[in-house]
């Protein structure tokens, strides 16, 4: 049985040097979880703008829900400049304020918030006070609630950070910032499963998951550890891949498959994205399972 989720956060253009694609982790996600057949509603803000009608008309084309994306008369639609390195990793400038800062509380949001099975949110949309205190009453009504961290200096502090965790019954880090926020918290281990455990214990979270790059990810289910090592590819660029990653786990276990399945699955996801241009390629099912065990 498919699952109902809400996706809040930003929507927005990745401005490369030669080209211009769709993204923005929430909504990245949200695409990854509407192509494995769940239902998805994006809760967002677009301007008036060219881009924000482009933006608009894709995500209705690719099935979420967009009636909680609403339109800003005042902002422009958001565009983050993307600078790859020669090992096809990013660097993000990101402009503010944009329409998706502004993101408001409505009676539409509060009720698709409530009648959905999960809510995936980040810490970027929490950088301005409107879209932050959304999110804040948001999460009062939200059933299982899924923290993507994404940090983006200077784009968050250490206490709404510490907030969000604790609301979260679901923490995805990557590598790094399992050390940086850890440390942050006081954690004196120097291990990635030692860390992991110690933010488990601090947010009284019994879900989260590390991803490390081409070395796979971590996952922390109900008190057990499971583990991928990653899959061998030729990375173009890996904008999105850990959004797809994280649609692509968190599908499989709302939908009751096995953890370790579950993170083969997500790892797989991941790399497949990672080899391809954009945050959002479309990549068949019957591609996922042969790469994960080619014939």
């Amino acid at each position: 049985m498919k699952k109902n989720i809400a996706c809040f956060g930003e929507v927005l253009w990745d401005v490369f040097p030669t080209h211009e694609n769709i993204g923005g982790a929430p909504l990245n996600v949200a695409m990854r979880l509407k192509c494995f057949g769940n239902n998805v509603a994006m809760i967002s803000a677009i301007g008036t703008d060219t881009k924000g009608t482009v933006l608009l008309d894709f995500i209705k084309k690719n099935g979420v829900n967009t009636g909680c994306v609403k339109l800003h008369n005042t902002y422009a639609t958001g565009s983050v400049k993307v600078t790859l390195n020669q090992k096809g990793s990013a660097t993000y400038d990101i402009e503010y304020p944009r329409a998706w800062d502004k993101i408001v509380l409505t009676e539409d949001n509060k009720k698709i918030t409530k009648n959905a099975d999960a809510f995936v949110y980040g810490s970027l949309a929490s950088r301005d006070t409107v879209s932050r205190e959304t999110l804040y009453a948001l999460l009062e009504l939200a059933n299982y609630k899924i923290f993507d961290l994404n940090l983006r200096p200077p784009h968050y502090t250490n206490d709404v950070l510490f907030y969000l965790m604790d609301k979260a019954d679901f923490i995805k880090f990557n590598d790094d910032e399992l050390y940086e926020v850890s440390k942050s918290m006081g954690s004196v281990f120097n291990s990635l499963e030692q860390n992991l455990m110690y933010i488990a214990e601090k947010t009284n979270t019994k879900h989260i998951c590390v991803t490390m790059g081409n070395h796979g990810a971590i996952l922390l289910y109900n008190g057990k550890m499971y583990y991928n090592c990653g899959y061998l590819i030729k990375v173009v660029d890996t904008v999105g891949a850990g959004d797809s990653f994280l649609g692509a786990l968190i599908s499989k276990l709302l939908n009751d498959s096995k953890p370790q399945e579950s993170i083969d699955f997500a790892c797989a996801v991941g790399a497949l994205v990672a080899q391809n241009k954009g945050a959002n390629p479309n990549i068949p099912l019957t591609e996922i399972h042969n790469f994960i065990n080619p014939k």
